[in-house]
């Protein structure tokens, strides 16, 4: 008998669904494969900020590049629990040997091509957040809403 393990997958909470983001909602992601997949049992889902100690709702914070920080729209660094976060997602990810992960776009802490330019006016910049550049750093394919498609070819490549 031959048994096909299917890969897990890392998904930011709020595309789930989870009312986490900053503002306490959430950016529920509705797709054939999410649906599918949760059936599958596939996704863990997380939130790098909440796991790292920030509160629902939270003020917007935006990477501050030149200083290599993580700064609220009050002006306090909160790159600690954006690092926490960070690697408590890849604990996760370690433990449960996933090598993909899907996570929201332009977040400070899950942004895998574009994040915010750190003046809070709005505009995007090509940036990585701290836990998608920290998952990819470590072999985690990072994917976002905007390319699940991608996703789902190297997951059918795969399997």
């Amino acid at each position: 008998m031959n048994i096909v393990v299917k890969s897990k997958i890392l998904v930011s909470a709020c595309l789930l669904g989870e009312n986490v983001r900053y503002d306490g909602k959430n950016q529920k992601l509705s797709h054939q494969y999410i649906s599918l997949w949760k059936k599958q049992d596939r996704l863990l889902s997380i939130c790098p900020e909440v796991v790292g100690g920030l509160p629902i709702p939270r003020s917007p914070a935006e990477i501050n590049a030149s200083q290599n920080t993580i700064i609220n729209s009050e002006g306090n660094d909160v790159t600690e629990p954006f690092m926490r976060g960070a690697q408590q997602a890849l604990a996760l990810c370690k433990k449960h040997d996933i090598r993909f992960a899907l996570l929201k776009e332009s977040s400070p802490s899950c942004g895998s091509t574009t994040i915010y330019d750190g003046s809070f006016s709005g505009r995007k910049i090509a940036g990585e957040g701290i836990t998608a550049a920290l998952l990819k750093n470590n072999g985690v394919m990072v994917f976002s809403e905007n390319n699940i498609e991608e996703l789902i070819h190297s997951l059918n490549l795969e399997e």
